[in-house]
């Protein structure tokens, strides 16, 4: 194969001959990773005065490719000058020396999303992606959905008959595909319960680039004016989960994508569900109600509407990779009002409310890629000193 693939935009060139430039980039990438290389991508944008030229390294570039093939039509629709070259050799999932290159205590989390992460990392989270959900990590779409219920899943193989499902019993967080063309359909994933299980599957997932990712669970609620079925959308979230403290200070704030609680908001609104807008208190802690003084303690303090054990995990992760989120949950309990979760009643409850939980989810989903169809506006997740793809500075 030749060594690169390079392409500059000329004045008369048609969107045609960008497309196919962008395919044939793609194309390279692609054959040089089967042909045991990392592909590097080498991009000049005489338009920033800081920082005309980014470059980075990949992994499987196949699985991503309609992320690939959107960033780099939009770069040199710009006037971007892109080049794709072989790197270095692919470095064996088997070889101790692939940990050297997995260490994110000196990562740079401002670089440009499309660089963010190396590519001994994308290899190896998209191995163990495949491992916990049981399914191809191509397989992902750019809209994820993560749920603790399998009266979640029951309601997703029933809306999507033919989604992709696990391909073996039995493995930690089963992932489920509505697939439509250009990746543009959603996925569910069963992450289970507790902040570990989300810590860990956001980490994996973050590598796809996915447009969206929104918990969609159950919580307690927390104000004497909610009812068992009330939903909660996210404003903020207290961080008592503790899994990403070392990698997040507390001190950082985390809030869901504004656009996706527009539409959220706006679907909550259409059905007349009753809502709370406010703080989702996150606990790794599954009976906080044994520590009762100092929880409540918190609560009260941070003003919280709700408490779960994910949501705040899911959105600092998503806050971290710069992934659009956003949180709805449904009020399963009163925990602090004489009506915890006894099984009789939340069985009642489950069946009343997941059809509906899941539906709402979807369509706002659907109205964001309506109105969004080249992704969420993400100025509110890039760093300070990144300058804007049109060539703004902040």
């Amino acid at each position: 194969m030749k060594d690169y693939f390079e392409y500059r935009k000329k004045n008369d060139s048609t969107d045609e001959e960008i497309l196919e430039a962008v395919e044939r980039a793609c194309d390279f990438m692609e054959q040089a990773y089967e042909a045991g290389f990392y592909p590097k991508l080498s991009i000049t944008r005489d338009w920033s005065e800081h920082n005309p030229d980014i470059t980075g390294e990949f992994a499987k570039p196949r699985v991503y490719r309609w992320y690939l093939t959107r960033e780099l039509k939009k770069l040199i629709k710009l006037g971007a000058h892109i080049k794709v070259y072989r790197s270095r050799e692919a470095i064996p999932l088997n070889e101790p020396q692939l940990l050297d290159f997995l260490d994110e205590d000196e990562m740079d989390f401002t670089m440009k999303k499309l660089f963010l992460f190396r590519p001994e990392r994308i290899d190896i989270s998209l191995d163990r992606l495949e491992h916990y959900t049981g399914t191809r990590a191509e397989d992902f779409q750019r809209y994820i959905l993560y749920t603790n219920y399998d009266m979640h899943v029951e309601v997703f193989k029933n809306k999507y008959p033919d989604c992709v499902q696990p391909s073996r019993d039995g493995v930690q967080m089963p992932a489920y595909h509505h697939k439509l063309n250009d990746n543009l359909g959603i996925s569910l994933v069963n992450i289970g319960v507790g902040p570990s299980n989300a810590k860990t599957c956001t980490d994996h997932i973050a590598v796809l680039r996915p447009d969206a990712m929104i918990m969609v669970g159950h919580c307690g609620g927390l104000r004497n004016h909610q009812e068992i079925g009330d939903f909660v959308l996210a404003s903020g979230y207290m961080r008592a989960d503790n899994v990403l403290d070392d990698d997040m200070p507390l001190s950082v704030p985390i809030i869901p994508n504004y656009t996706l609680n527009i539409f959220l908001k706006q679907i909550l609104e259409k059905h007349e569900m009753n809502y709370r807008i406010g703080t989702v208190y996150t606990t790794a802690n599954r009976n906080w109600e044994f520590s009762k003084k100092r929880s409540v303690n918190e609560i009260h303090v941070s003003r919280s509407i709700a408490i779960d054990m994910e949501s705040a995990t899911v959105a600092t992760n998503g806050f971290r990779y710069r992934i659009p989120n956003a949180t709805l949950l449904c009020v399963s309990d009163k925990p602090l009002h004489g009506k915890p979760k006894l099984s009789g009643a939340a069985q009642t409850f489950y069946q009343n409310s997941k059809e509906k939980h899941l539906e709402m989810v979807i369509e706002a989903i659907e109205l964001s890629k309506s109105q969004n169809p080249q992704g969420l506006p993400n100025s509110s997740i890039r760093a300070s000193n990144e300058p804007l793809m049109g060539g703004s500075h902040l």
